[in-house]
């Protein structure tokens, strides 16, 4: 299943990926980029389809990728698309199976010992698609791969803290740190009951931290892309940043996911205008 790339940017409600501030001509490459990454996690998330069959669909869009690295035509209309990118903007293959490799895992692995192995989910379930987009706009420079990473695991990062009562509630997941969690003195009973007493706000404000250092880590790509790019760069930062304020004010996930409204768009926009004009 594909979804197109209005559909796929509904998904990422809270950062403008694909969105009107990008050129035209990268508008549809963007979005075929988001449809692959939609459907594939779509794959490994939704519906009532068993663990096998999950991973028999991920493995089917592997197929297909090696069906465009062979150089023959891949079967479904996405990969036409995907095979037409990789063609024409000389994207390489290999962040597209690195992506697959991190749905798979979601249907696999429900939690993660330590920081290290979180981080190397992200590696591959974020990373990817800074690195596409990278190669889209011509700037995969060693220096701007950097920045990108940084600002693509910290994005993830605090998706999964936005979605703590999410993915545990619904998928069974806990992208939290185990080893972390259990030196706050954090257990799943907690999450279970939607609980944020005794050290949950300390446990959440160092988890807010480091992802916001990891995020100022990435800033210099806002100034260091062209144009109306850097500008759709420096709104998904600020979006970071924004929910990352709104779960330092009110760290119960459980009661209120932090998302966001009207304002802060405003808000948003005023500043990544701003911010190229800055020192």
């Amino acid at each position: 299943m594909a979804l197109s790339p209005q559909q796929t940017v509904q998904h990422y409600e809270n950062f403008p990926v694909g969105s009107i501030l990008l050129p035209g001509r990268l508008r549809r490459p963007v979005g075929i980029i988001y449809a692959f990454a939609r459907a594939a996690d779509d794959f490994a998330d939704e519906g009532d389809l068993d663990d096998a069959t999950r991973l028999a669909l991920l493995d089917g869009f592997r197929k297909e990728l090696d069906a465009i690295g062979a150089g023959n035509i891949p079967a479904t209309p996405l990969f036409h698309d995907v095979a037409d990118i990789v063609s024409s903007y000389k994207l390489p293959l290999q962040p597209f199976y690195d992506l697959l490799d991190a749905f798979s895992q979601d249907v696999t692995q429900k939690r993660y010992a330590n920081f290290a192995a979180v981080m190397d989910y992200c590696r591959r379930s974020a990373n990817p698609v800074g690195e596409l987009l990278l190669h889209l706009y011509g700037a995969a420079t060693p220096k701007n791969l950097a920045y990108s990473n940084a600002v693509c695991s910290s994005l993830q990062l605090i998706n999964f803290l936005q979605d703590i009562a999410i993915d545990y509630r619904d998928k069974n997941r806990i992208y939290l740190p185990q080893d972390e969690m259990a030196q706050y003195g954090i257990s799943e009973s907690h999450l279970a009951r939607g609980q944020t007493l005794g050290m949950w706000r300390p446990f959440m404000q160092f988890q807010i931290e480091r992802a916001r250092k990891l995020l100022h880590a990435g800033t210099p790509l806002g100034k260091a892309l062209p144009g109306r790019i850097a500008l759709e760069l420096r709104m998904i930062i600020l979006g970071g940043e924004t929910i990352l304020r709104k779960l330092h004010k009110n760290s119960d996930v459980f009661n209120e996911r932090p998302l966001l409204q009207a304002g802060d768009w405003v808000y948003m926009l005023y500043h990544a205008i701003r911010w190229k004009f800055k020192p």
